[in-house]
C-alpha cells in the first residue's frame, strides 16, 4: 500500500514539473549569457512559484522584500536592504544620540564582529572588546543574521537589559556579557599633555564636530607643542569629510584620498590645501584592530605622506564606500549599496587589508609569547562558530564564562583585566589633563609612541 501511495505522488509531481517529458539537454557550450529580459523572467518565475506553491501564506510584498534582502546580503558584508523600521533607526543614530549598547559592528569573514565599543558606553563599561565575535544576542544566534537585524536587537530603551554571547581570542569558552541599555553620546575628541611639549589627542570617532574640536586643541597648545600623539585606537570611523579635514591640518598639498567605483564619471578625490595646515611638528599615530574606515584614511594617508609614524597593531580593513538609496517614493525604505572603494595617496586600498603600522606594538597583555588571536579562514569560520554555539548550551562540564550585568549605579565591572581597565580609565578620563609616567606603565603602546616621538623631536623631524 505504501509503495502505491509513493508511486502515485511521484506521478503527480512528475506531471506538475514536466518529468513526463524527455529531458532537454543543451550541449552548446558557447551559448551567450542570458539577456536582461531572460534574467528578469527567471526572477519573476521564482517569485510566482513561491507565491503560488509555498506551504505558508506569504504576501507578494513580503516575498519581494526577502528577495531584495537576500540579493543585498549576497553582494558583500556592507550592502543591505533597510525596511521602514531599520531605515528610521539609522536616521535616528545619525543624529548623534540614540539608546542602545554603544557597539560598532561589521561582518568580517562571515562573522558578526565588534570593530570597537564606543568610549564610555554600556558596552565599553561591561568589557566588550574589539575583535569579539558575537554568537548570540539574548537567545538568538547570529550566524544567519544581518548587521541591521543585530543592531535592531541591541537597540532599545534606556535601562532595559541585553545579554550577548561572544567568542574572544584567548578564551576557551564563549563569554556571556550582560548590560543595561543607555543613552549613547560620543565625546569625539579629547586632549592631554605629557611633560613639556608633547600633546596627546584622542579621537574616539569621526563625527561632524571632529575638525573643529581638533583644530581648537592644536591652536590652544600650539605655542608649547613640540610633538603630537594622535590616538585612533578603537576608532570605528565616521565622516569622510572630517577625516579629510583632519589630514589637511598636517599636510600642505597632495591627494589625501580618492574614491573609485564602476561609474568613472563619479570618481572623486580630496586634496590638501596649504591654508588649512595648522602644524608641522613631528607626529605619532596609535592604531589597533578597532581602528576602521575614516581612522584608516587618516593614519594611512599621513603614513603615505611620511608625515607621521604609525605605531600599534594592524587596523580593521574597511575601505569601501556605501550609499543610501531610497527605493520608495515616500523614502521610507532604502538599500545601502557599496558603490566604490577608497584609495590612499600611494594608490593602495585599505579594503580587507587595513593599515600596517611602521612599528608593531601589541598591547601589554598580549606580550606573553603566545598567539591567541582568532585566525580562522572564512570557509572554516561557520563550522567553528557552530561549535562555539554548542558550548553555550548548559551542561555540567561546559558552562560559558559569565560577566555579571552591571547595575545602574555600579562603576566597578567584574571580570575585566586590571591593567586594561586602569589604562582605559586613564585615557578616557575627560577631567584629567595630563599623562604621567605611571599612566604609561599601564599602556605600553602609548609609552612606545611617546618614546618614538621624543626621538623624532631630538632629530628635528
Amino acid at each position: 500500500m505504501d509503495r502505491i501511495i509513493f508511486l502515485t505522488l511521484f506521478i503527480v509531481f512528475g506531471f506538475m514539473f514536466g518529468l513526463d517529458e524527455k529531458p532537454k539537454i543543451k550541449t552548446d557550450e558557447n551559448k551567450t549569457a542570458p539577456s536582461r529580459q531572460e534574467s528578469l523572467a527567471k526572477l519573476m518565475a521564482v517569485i510566482s512559484s513561491v507565491e503560488k506553491y509555498y506551504v505558508d501564506d506569504v504576501k507578494l510584498d513580503g516575498i519581494v522584500n526577502k528577495a531584495i534582502s537576500g540579493l543585498m546580503s549576497e553582494l558583500d558584508a556592507h550592502s543591505s536592504y533597510m525596511d521602514q523600521k531599520s531605515f528610521k533607526a539609522l536616521n535616528e543614530s545619525m543624529d548623534g544620540e540614540f539608546e542602545g549598547l554603544g557597539i560598532v559592528i561589521e561582518m568580517k569573514d562571515g562573522a558578526l564582529t565588534v570593530i570597537s565599543p564606543i568610549d564610555d558606553t554600556p558596552a565599553f563599561k561591561a568589557g566588550v572588546k574589539s575583535g569579539d565575535i558575537i554568537l548570540k544576542i539574548n537567545d538568538k544566534a547570529t550566524l544567519k543574521m544581518t548587521i541591521d537585524e543585530a543592531v535592531s536587537l541591541m537597540k532599545g530603551k534606556k535601562g532595559t537589559p541585553v545579554e550577548i554571547t561572544v567568542v574572544r581570542k584567548g578564551e576557551p569558552k564563549p563569554i556571556k556579557i550582560g548590560m543595561l541599555r543607555g543613552v549613547i553620546k560620543v565625546k569625539s575628541v579629547s586632549a592631554k599633555t605629557y611633560e613639556s611639549g608633547i600633546l596627546y589627542i584622542r579621537i574616539a570617532s569621526f563625527d561632524n564636530n571632529v575638525a573643529e574640536l581638533l583644530g581648537g586643541f592644536i591652536k590652544e597648545h600650539k605655542a608649547t607643542t613640540k610633538g603630537i600623539v594622535l590616538d585612533l585606537r578603537n576608532n570605528p570611523g565616521g565622516s569622510l569629510e572630517q577625516s579629510v579635514m583632519t589630514v589637511d591640518m598636517f599636510v600642505d598639498d597632495g591627494v589625501i584620498v580618492s574614491q573609485k567605483g564602476k561609474i568613472k564619471s563619479e570618481d572623486s578625490s580630496y586634496s590638501a590645501t596649504k591654508s588649512a595646515t595648522l602644524t608641522k611638528v613631528p607626529m605619532v599615530i596609535l592604531v589597533n584592530g578597532g581602528s576602521a574606515s575614516a581612522s584608516e584614511i587618516v593614519s594611512g594617508a599621513l603614513q603615505d605622506f611620511k608625515r607621521a609614524v604609525i605605531v600599534g597593531e594592524e587596523t580593521f580593513g574597511k575601505g569601501s564606500v556605501q550609499m543610501l538609496m531610497p527605493i520608495k517614493n515616500d523614502k521610507s525604505e532604502a538599500i545601502k549599496l557599496t558603490i566604490a572603494k577608497y584609495y590612499l595617496p600611494s594608490g593602495r586600498t585599505i579594503q580587507a587589508k587595513g593599515v600596517t603600522p611602521d612599528i608593531k606594538v601589541s598591547f601589554s597583555k598580549s606580550q606573553n609569547g603566545n598567539e591567541d588571536r582568532v585566525t580562522i579562514k572564512e570557509r572554516d569560520l561557520k563550522r567553528h562558530l557552530e561549535n562555539e554555539l554548542e558550548k553555550t548550551e548548559p551542561s555540567k562540564n561546559n558552562e560559558p564564562k559569565i560577566i555579571d550585568m552591571p547595575k545602574k549605579d555600579t562603576k566597578d565591572i567584574k571580570e575585566r583585566d586590571e591593567d586594561e581597565e586602569l589604562n582605559e580609565r586613564t585615557l578616557m578620563d575627560g577631567k584629567k589633563k595630563t599623562i604621567t609616567d605611571e599612566d604609561l606603565q599601564k599602556d605600553n603602546q602609548l609609552k612606545s609612541g611617546i618614546d618614538i616621538l621624543k626621538s623624532l623631536i631630538l632629530m628635528g623631524k
